[in-house]
C-alpha cells in the first residue's frame, strides 16, 4: 500500500484529495494545523505547520517512505497593491511556496532513491498570469509554479514525477472568505461580490472541488512530468 501525504488535507480541496485518495486504497496522511472538524474516512490527520522547517522535518521523519505528495495547503487574500502589509505578503509566501518547499524537499530524496514518486502541487491560474489586487497571492503562486518547474526538471527521465493544477476559483471557504473581503472592499453585498469574482474569471464561473480532485487524480495516475493543468472553468 503507497504511502500519500496531502497537505492541508483536513479542509476544502485538501479533504476531498484525501478522501478520494484513501477510497482508491492508499495510506493517507492529512497534513493541517489544526484538528479537523469532522473525521476523515479512512485517513490519519497529523497536525504540522508547513511553514516551520522543524516540524516538516520531524513529521515526515515519522511517517517515513512517501510514495505520494499532494501540496495543497494555502491561504488566499486580496488588496490594492498599495494597502497589501507586509505580514500578508509574507504570509502568502510561507504558506504557498515555503510549505511547498519544505515538503518536497523532505520526500525528493527517497523518492529518486526508490525511482518511483508522484508530487502534484495545487497551484493557481494565479501563478500563471497576473489580476488586480492579489499582489500576495499571485507572486506566491508564481514562486511555487517556479518550484515545480525545477523539480520537474530535477526528475526528468527518472521515476518520479512533479506536475501542478492551476485553478481560477473554486467553491471552497477560502473562496468564501474572498468574497466576503471583495465585499467589504466594495461595499457590495455578498451575491453582488461572487457574481463579480465569477465574472472575473475566463468563463464566468467558479469552479468545483471534484473538478481538482478529478484533475489531480490524473496526474497521480499518469506517468506525465512537468504538466501544468490550467482550470479555467471552461470545456477540458
Amino acid at each position: 500500500m503507497s504511502t500519500a501525504v496531502v497537505t492541508g488535507g483536513t479542509r476544502g480541496i485538501g479533504r476531498a484529495i484525501s478522501l478520494e485518495l484513501a477510497s482508491a486504497g492508499h495510506n493517507v496522511i492529512a497534513l493541517a494545523t489544526s484538528a479537523p472538524a469532522d473525521p476523515l474516512d479512512g485517513v490519519e490527520a497529523r497536525i504540522c505547520d508547513v511553514t516551520d522547517e522543524r516540524q516538516v522535518a520531524s513529521t515526515f521523519s515519522d511517517i517515513g517512505p512517501v510514495d505520494i505528495l499532494v501540496n495543497n495547503a494555502g491561504v488566499s487574500g486580496s488588496n490594492r497593491l498599495s494597502r497589501t502589509t507586509l505580514e500578508e505578503w509574507h504570509r502568502s509566501i510561507a504558506v504557498n511556496a515555503t510549505g511547498a518547499f519544505l515538503c518536497t524537499r523532505a520526500v525528493i530524496d527517497g523518492m529518486l532513491e526508490r525511482d518511483a514518486g508522484r508530487i502534484v502541487t495545487v497551484a493557481s491560474i494565479a501563478g500563471v498570469e497576473g489580476a488586480k489586487y492579489i499582489a500576495a497571492y499571485a507572486s506566491s503562486k508564481h514562486a511555487v509554479m517556479g518550484l515545480t518547474r525545477v523539480v520537474a526538471a530535477e526528475v526528468d527521465g527518472t521515476g518520479v514525477t512533479a506536475n501542478s493544477v492551476c485553478p481560477t476559483f473554486v467553491r471552497t471557504e477560502m473562496t468564501v472568505a474572498t468574497i466576503a473581503n471583495i465585499a467589504r472592499q466594495t461595499g457590495k453585498n455578498l451575491a453582488e461580490a461572487e457574481a463579480a469574482l465569477a465574472k472575473a474569471t475566463p468563463h464566468g464561473r467558479i469552479i468545483e472541488i471534484a473538478e481538482v480532485v478529478e484533475a489531480v487524480m490524473e496526474l497521480l495516475d499518469g506517468d506525465h512530468n512537468g504538466r501544468e493543468v490550467v482550470l479555467d472553468g471552461g470545456p477540458s
